[in-house]
């Protein structure tokens, strides 16, 4: 049976690693959007700090957009995100932009600004997620449009889809995970009996933790996408700042290897849990007993386990994930939306 054909406009603030892989993965599934979902696409806009606004209605060559030597000749076109928007004309608005922990800022204006403009909205940016998820929730629903964000958790991991569409009327009493892939594989380091330094810089060359790490190695990252969790799955309105929070930086390898040997090994665990009518949430390291399935996740990969009142538990493990898991859930998100029209 044949589908009825749609084009869509696409644009993609933030065009670094993540963006990138976004536009080779449509590419790569080009065939299949068309053939079982009647989508044609074009890339209209890219933005970045780097490279500016670029806008082109009548489309940009996916192939000089992944050339690193021929991007830079494309000239910015539009001055800020509404000029761009005007320029560009999306459908669909992808935010793939860098975490601001501190207001969510620019990106939470990037994706107001395209529900203003009409457009759908996909974010792998968490912070629109923790700081201003009704109101961007409400503005999608005035305009018709979606704000979904399936990447800014466990990359395209279907968590918040899961319980959005699949789990209806479940209530999930609380969730344990280990959700920072850096300080897992900078703890193994430490484990093997290198410093802190020296396993950071591991982590990095094998392209899991930032040029600065200290995001992750202090636990922002584990508490951002604790408050998103507890945000949305657990309905409840954490704020960032009510998350106990303590990294790895003051463990050192004498005392990791001691717990490793000890059967106790220790992990970055984030965990939330309803006390009193209220939900409390933490990132904190600590030592588990290899009879845990968190103290068994090792290198790139993440896992979360929910407490739920219907079903015993739900464990999810991502395992060793990368940048195209992170474009897959953003491509999801783009064809749920579509779909819903």
């Amino acid at each position: 049976m044949s589908v009825e054909r749609c084009s869509y406009n696409l644009c993609i603030v933030g065009f670094g690693n993540v963006g990138k892989a976004l536009v080779r993965l449509l590419q790569r599934k080009s065939d299949v959007l068309l053939q079982q979902y009647g989508i044609e696409w074009k890339i209209t806009g890219i933005a970045s700090r780097r490279l500016g606004w670029i806008a082109a209605s009548g489309g940009l060559n996916p192939e000089q957009l992944l050339d690193d030597d021929a991007l830079p000749r494309i000239k910015p076109t539009a001055q800020g995100v509404s000029d761009w928007l005007e320029m560009a004309r999306p459908d669909v608005l992808f935010e793939a932009s860098s975490l601001n922990r501190n207001d969510g800022q620019p990106a939470i204006e990037h994706v107001r600004a395209a529900l203003e403009y009409g457009a759908h909205a996909v974010s792998a940016n968490k912070g629109p997620v923790v700081f201003a998820l009704p109101e961007l929730c409400e503005l999608a629903r005035s305009k018709g449009r979606r704000f979904l964000f399936e990447s800014a958790v466990m990359d395209g991991v279907p968590i918040f889809s899961l319980f959005r569409e699949t789990l209806p009327a479940v209530h999930v009493t609380g969730f344990q995970g280990i959700l920072n892939a850096t300080t897992n594989v900078v703890l193994a380091g430490m484990e093997a009996g290198l410093s802190i330094e020296l396993a950071v810089r591991k982590a990095q060359e094998m392209g899991i933790a930032e040029t600065d790490p200290s995001d992750d190695l202090e636990g922002w990252d584990g508490a951002v996408k604790v408050a998103a969790l507890a945000i949305v799955v657990l309905g409840y309105p954490l704020r960032l700042s009510d998350v106990e929070r303590q990294g790895i930086t003051a463990l050192d390898p004498i005392q990791v290897q001691a717990a490793r040997r000890a059967g106790t090994p220790y992990k970055l665990v984030c965990r939330t849990w309803r006390e009193e009518g209220r939900v409390r949430a933490s990132v904190k390291p600590e030592r588990l007993p290899l009879s845990d399935p968190l103290a068994r996740i090792d290198g790139g990969s993440s896992c979360v386990h929910f407490e739920l009142d219907i079903l015993p538990g739900l464990t999810i493990i991502e395992h060793d994930p990368g940048l195209e898991t992170t474009a897959y859930g953003m491509l999801a998100d783009f064809i749920h939306a579509v779909s819903s029209e």
